[in-house]
């Protein structure tokens, strides 16, 4: 979409010249605002033309049955999926008694801006109704990220050429006309009208709404209030029914005279509180962002995000597209995780319907390293989200004959939502990526309250499960048998690399944590034999290995396989899940996502660098990328191998996978892990950031098209930048106490104010690996 001539490529916002119906969709998504807790699609005001309209609440979701043809044990009984909430961003306009629709009449201009220093969106455009009566309309949009409930939006008429009379309707607005959901008409059933009303009200210039769900029984309300400014003439009233509050305002303008609504919007949810608790609940938030004001919010806005910018920015010098789509993605991944608080963040945040509004391992894998490092409040908070589905998770285990907790492949609220178990259940390594994630936060953070009450509990649960699900062989050899990994085109796989090896540090660390913190683990009933299996599991962890081809396997006997045909596999029958079985897909040589890759990344230090060199141009061949989740993996291992203009063109995919729609879905919702890969490809990538040592440990190299790339980590509450340019890098503490970190092995003591500056390594050449026929990543021009 960004390559469309209305979208222009500019350092710090994202700015559409012209309204274009053909990416009405795909704008919306991109124009979204949210903090994680309450997210607005980027609708226009007037609600139409739209095409999914989206008002979210993370964790508000309503129940469905699963279908199965045949119901098995231990298959999940209901799934989740999250529901458009009571709209408040609707702001109507009659100007002379006629509809502002920007499909009828003459539109004139139209500008959207999404400024990502401020955390606003703006909108202006000039129309021309049928009768000739022209209006300049101005607006501007946010969802705060200080005050957590509170949404608004600033609209503004203002008469042109002649005296005009105009009318604007502010509404809540509950049970929205939506397009078909899927294929199942039985999750369209559940969710066509799933909100009930019990309670509206309009006194004065407020409006309120109250429902709730009628499945997973969830109370949600929505209160808007407003601050009128116009010409003498102005007049105003207010009503509700049902599904609808809407407060009025009329007013005849002259030319240049205007007429300014902000509106104030509070939301609220409980699945367990009353109505009247609700209700005081949103009515209480409202007045508070009354008290701030809409400038009151607006500077709010400005100062959260200069100190997000200060700790996160990154600048790239050489590649406009990519500087724009960067600080792009690291203004989306803070609105999908700034204000989660305990709930899940979504694979699409709050930006769209798709998957269901489920949250996967994407978010431990690609998105919390990256918050890790530019806001790790967030970070804790997620992993709290994780500790309070425990129980579920527990529960999961005890059904399927394990022990400690198996976390769900897709949830919302802690329950198993995947029905096809291959691609669902089989996929355990979710626990460990949740381990994963936990270690580093404590690792970065040094957060010790952490982990004692919620980090321990994590790692010994988690824990637990690898150990009942492996088992030793008669030579000490620990396996872990008929798993799925990553690559989700092999299922049911033995001893899959990255699983185990995952498995081996989540092992590792809760044995660590448990001495570390004994009473809490005594607590949990760990005691010096479970520890000691733990760590003996890990330790003889099996890692397939063909010492004939000198490669390490992504599964054991993987090599063994058929490789697919992929000469005779046109670009149009891409992705393959689509257009081929799974069975087929399962026992052939295709790898759908990074997998072994991942593994080389994550779990650096298990191999040696002469084996990452051959791992990667064996299975670069075979890997199609039918995922978003893959292109940034393969970002960073290309770079540490020595193919940094490979590397570059994965870089490109990942940034623009939602600003060029790279995969045609972009209407439903942002890749949120995605937009995090951004971060990942240029920070562990081209930066060369390593995790999994003693110290933080760079290795940085550049391609060929960026002359600089400059970025900043937080670790352990000192703030540090990198300046690369191509034959050196700067390291500068910015602020805090001293810091080690390793560049290229060598062990460096920063202090604040003395930047040291060291040479970059160019990499060795190597040949350059080939993908499938028609694969390749498009290269950046």
């Amino acid at each position: 979409m960004i390559s469309h001539y209305a979208y222009a490529v500019e350092p710090w916002c994202l700015r559409e010249t012209e309204l274009n119906l053909d990416v009405l969709a795909q704008s919306e998504s991109v124009f979204s605002v949210s903090n994680g807790h309450v997210g607005w699609r980027g609708n226009l005001d007037e609600g139409e033309p739209h095409a999914l309209p989206g008002s979210y609440l993370n964790g508000v979701h309503e129940q469905h049955p699963l279908p199965y043809a045949e119901a098995g044990y231990g298959f999940p009984e209901s799934g989740q999926t999250m529901i458009n909430v009571t709209n408040g961003k609707l702001i109507r306009l009659l100007v002379d008694d006629e509809p502002f629709d920007l499909r009828y009449g003459r539109l004139r201009s139209h500008e959207r801006v999404l400024d990502l220093r401020t955390g606003l969106l703006h909108r202006v455009c000039e129309w021309t109704s049928p009768v000739g009566k022209t209006v300049r309309v101005r607006s501007t949009r946010l969802v705060s990220f200080t005050q957590r409930a509170i949404a608004a939006v600033a609209y503004e008429v203002e008469a042109v050429d002649a005296r005009t009379s105009v009318v604007v309707q502010s509404e809540l607005v509950a049970n929205e006309q939506l397009p078909a959901l899927g294929g199942d008409p039985r999750v369209g059933a559940a969710l066509k009208s799933c909100l009930r009303p019990e309670e509206h009200a309009a006194v004065d210039m407020r409006l309120r709404l109250v429902h709730h769900t009628a499945a997973s029984n969830q109370r949600i309300a929505a209160a808007a209030d407003h601050e009128v400014r116009g010409p003498g003439s102005t007049r105003s009233s207010s009503e509700s029914a049902d599904d609808v509050g809407r407060f009025t305002v009329s007013a005849d303008l002259d030319p240049g005279e205007t007429l300014r609504i902000e509106k104030f919007v509070s939301y609220g949810w409980s699945g367990i509180r009353s109505l009247p608790a609700v209700r005081d609940q949103v009515e209480a938030a409202l007045t508070g962002a009354r008290n701030t004001g809409w400038q009151g919010l607006v500077d709010q806005q400005r100062e959260y995000l200069d100190g997000f910018w200060h700790r996160a920015d990154i600048e790239v010098d050489g590649d406009a597209e990519i500087q724009q789509a960067v600080r792009f993605a690291l203004f989306h991944v803070l609105q999908a995780g700034s204000r989660a608080e305990q709930r899940s963040i979504p694979a699409k945040g709050l930006t769209g319907s798709g998957y269901d509004g489920h949250a996967f391992w994407d978010t431990e894998t690609f998105v919390l390293p990256l918050l890790t490092y530019a806001s790790p409040n967030c970070v804790a908070e997620a992993l709290h989200w994780r500790q309070n589905t425990l129980p579920a998770a527990r529960a999961r285990a005890r059904q399927l004959g394990l022990r400690g907790a198996v976390f769900p492949w897709r949830t919302i609220d802690g329950a198993e939502c995947s029905g096809y178990w291959p691609a669902g259940t089989a996929a355990f390594h979710i626990n460990a990526d949740i381990a994963a994630a936990v270690v580093r936060y404590i690792w970065a953070t040094g957060d010790t309250d952490f982990e004692r009450r919620t980090g321990v509990e994590l790692l010994v649960e988690t824990a637990r499960l690898w150990h009942s699900l492996g088992h030793h062989d008669s030579g000490g050899r620990f396996h872990i048998d008929g798993v799925t990994g990553p690559d989700e085109y092999s299922a049911l796989a033995n001893d899959n690399t990255y699983t185990n090896l995952m498995a081996g540090a989540n092992l590792r660390a809760a044995a660590e944590v448990a001495a570390r913190h004994p009473e809490q683990a005594a607590a949990l009933g760990v005691d010096e034999e479970e520890a000691a299996g733990w760590r003996d599991a890990a330790k003889a962890m099996s890692v397939p290995y063909v010492n004939a081809l000198g490669l390490h396997e992504q599964s054991a006997g993987y090599t063994g396989l058929d490789v697919w045909d992929f000469a005779d596999t046109p670009r149009e029958l891409y992705p393959l899940m689509l257009h081929f079985p799974y069975f087929d897909l399962y026992r052939k040589q295709v790898v759908k996502q990074a997998d072994l890759v991942l593994a080389m990344y994550l779990c650096g230090d298990a191999f040696e660098a002469d084996q990452k060199a051959r791992n990667f141009a064996y299975y670069e061949p075979l890997t199609v990328r039918d995922s978003s989740l893959s292109a940034c993996v393969q970002c960073v291992m290309a770079a540490e191998v020595g193919h940094v203009r490979l590397a570059f063109d994965y870089l490109g995919e990942a940034a623009l996978m939602d600003l060029a729609d790279l995969e045609k879905n972009t209407r439903d919702g942002l890749h949120i892990a995605s937009l995090a890969g951004t971060w990942v490809g240029l920070v562990a990538g081209f930066g060369g950031m390593r995790d999994h040592g003693d110290v933080l440990y760079f290795a940085p190299r550049l391609p060929e098209r960026l002359s600089r790339l400059a970025f900043s980590v937080l670790i352990r509450q000192r703030c540090l930048r990198v300046d690369i340019t191509g034959s050196q890098v700067t390291y500068t503490l910015r602020e805090g106490e001293p810091l080690r970190i390793s560049h290229g092995g060598e062990v460096i003591t920063l202090s604040e104010g003395s930047p040291q500056t060291r040479p970059v390594e160019p990499p060795t050449a190597l040949p350059a690996p080939a993908q499938p026929p028609g694969r390749r990543p498009e290269p950046r021009r």
